[in-house]
């Protein structure tokens, strides 16, 4: 039997599937994270579930008009974050296997050597 993943993994690759944009499909998220796409929607509906158990219905709660447009801004503006976060994250993976870091570039040879 296959190791499980990791829940931090599961919970990264659910934020991020849930934050894509418009044109971007869930086969194409599991394939950049190198899981099936059976197993992403499973985890993904795992976790509406859950989300669902914790919050119950609040009456009288929802936000005003104003709000929403700001608050609708802010979730763009997050999702834009979070994306370009998981680029930098899978950047710095890539270079640190790699072992790009790890030469001195030729102009700072003196600041290398110390």
């Amino acid at each position: 039997m296959p190791k499980p993943y990791p829940k931090e993994f599961r919970e990264d690759v659910v934020r991020v599937a849930r934050n894509r944009e418009p044109g971007v499909t869930l086969e194409q998220v599991a394939a950049d994270f190198g899981v099936h796409p059976a197993s992403l929607t499973k985890w993904i509906r795992r976790t509406e579930a859950e989300e669902n158990a914790e919050s119950g219905p609040v009456v009288g709660s929802g936000p005003a008009r104003g709000e929403s447009a700001e608050l609708a801004e802010a979730r763009k503006r997050i999702r834009l974050l979070e994306q370009e976060n998981e680029v930098l994250r899978r950047a710095a993976a890539y270079l640190s296997q790699s072992g790009w870091g790890t030469a001195c570039p030729s102009g700072l040879r003196r600041s290398c050597a110390a």
